[in-house]
């Protein structure tokens, strides 16, 4: 097999300022690397078409390949085609079977097919038009020198449907057939990287002397996935050799492998002991029940929830002492502990789950934002976490909602529920 270096390019303005998270770019590696190929750069380019020119013309030098994402719409500003025929040296012309296509689609939709609109009809001199069958763009694709150049839609829906269908075929066709890499990948909640990383410090350096087995991380709010890949094509003996290894060294910090979501794993926990759980929010408004019912069968192992956002109905619905809310306010431990223990107890639950804290942007009853506790009343007790998480409103609420299901699973599965770092039994 011929190793193709693939380079992504991200069109738009939005991506440029942050009104919009260029995703594509995540999506696109992870799908590319999944099938033995690999991304050797990612660019990301405003909607200018010199801009364009010059980052094309730079990743056509570097690369095999080049994935264009964006800048293939109706408007003014959606110039991606006008430059890749630039870096080509060719003219653009107009697809009669994408035109009449469009023309169709436009009528279909009763709405009116514009010049601009027109433009998703014209392709390069040379190359081929690339059928959109979820949205209105079509891609681009076209060889430059020797170079594989695609354009493909911005919207993620259109990217991954056109990239699975019609650019990964054939980029895997110029690279003949991909050598499996064997892979496993262990997931973990509510410890930081470098902490994973510092507990799995004896088996990287195993590994870098054997050379067989590379190791990498990749953090989200809340999460740590740990990737273990062999070296070369084949080696799953190896892999499989080390993921126990790491297995061992993680303990029950590892919630699951690839595939499997953590509110997946606490419903399965769940169900294997016939328990159930109730869920009582105030920052996280609803997101851990929302997690939890976004998994099929969630119905078996869900009471239900409530989102006691206002101070009163912490009192009124869950039972929260009002002399308690009085002296201490809404944030405190024991206001946590008393709304898992309520939900727990209105909505007959085998566990109780509950949030409260300051998400900001401002502080809250004397505490920081930041300040989160979470709580599990079950069984054995009412287990609360005290925590105070940085970063904006929406992620400390994300982290708030990651750390009280991996603090139930803890839970429900019998394993410690420390505070730092989480479930190292």
């Amino acid at each position: 097999m011929r190793e193709l270096k693939i380079e992504l390019v991200a069109v738009g303005d939005e991506l440029l300022v942050g009104d919009v998270e260029n995703t594509n770019a995540g999506t696109l590696g992870r799908r590319l690397t999944a099938a033995g190929l690999r991304v050797s750069g990612v660019s990301t380019v405003g909607d200018g078409l010199d801009a364009m020119i010059d980052v094309l013309t730079q990743a056509v030098r570097r690369a095999d390949a080049v994935i264009v994402s964006g800048g293939l719409g109706p408007t003014s500003d959606d110039r991606t085609r006008e430059a890749i025929a630039a870096v080509a040296g060719v003219r653009l012309h107009r697809d009669p079977a994408i035109e009449d296509w469009l023309r169709r689609r436009y009528r279909g939709m009763n709405r009116t097919l514009t010049a601009l609109g027109l433009q998703q009809a014209d392709v390069p001199e040379g190359g081929r038009s690339l059928p959109n069958a979820n949205g209105s763009a079509p891609g681009v694709a076209v060889v430059i020198g020797e170079v594989a150049v695609y354009a493909i839609p911005g919207p993620p829906h259109e990217m991954i449907a056109m990239t699975e269908e019609q650019v990964l075929p054939d980029l895997l066709r110029r690279a003949g057939e991909p050598p499996t890499r064997a892979q496993r990948q262990l997931l973990t909640a509510s410890i930081g990287e470098g902490v994973i990383a510092a507990m799995l410090e004896p088996l990287e350096k195993e590994l870098a002397r054997d050379g067989a087995v590379e190791v990498a991380y990749l953090a989200t709010a809340g999460q740590t996935r740990v990737k273990l890949t062999s070296a070369t094509p084949g080696g799953a003996a190896e892999v499989d050799a080390a993921a126990v290894r790491a297995r061992a060294l993680l303990g029950g910090c590892v919630y699951g492998e690839a595939g499997d979501t953590l509110a997946g794993v606490v419903l399965d926990l769940l169900r294997g002991r016939d328990a159930t759980v109730a869920v009582a929010e105030s920052l996280t408004g609803g997101l851990i029940a929302a997690e939890l019912t976004s998994v099929p069968g969630a119905s078996a192992s869900v009471r239900g929830s409530v989102t006691a956002y206002a101070t009163d109905l912490k009192g009124s619905v869950l039972g929260v002492d009002t002399d308690l809310l009085a002296a201490e306010g809404a944030v405190h431990p024991d206001v946590a502990a008393r709304m898992a223990e309520g939900v727990r107890d209105v909505m007959s639950g085998t566990y109780g789950v509950a949030t409260t804290g300051v998400a900001g942007p401002d502080p809250q009853d004397g505490k920081p934002v930041g300040t989160v506790y979470i709580a599990v009343a079950g069984p054995e007790g009412t287990i609360v976490l005290s925590l105070l998480f940085s970063g904006s409103r929406g992620r400390i609420r994300e982290m708030t909602t990651v750390r009280a299901l991996d603090l139930l699973r803890c839970v429900v599965a019998g394993l410690p529920a420390e505070q730092d770092p989480a479930c190292t039994g």
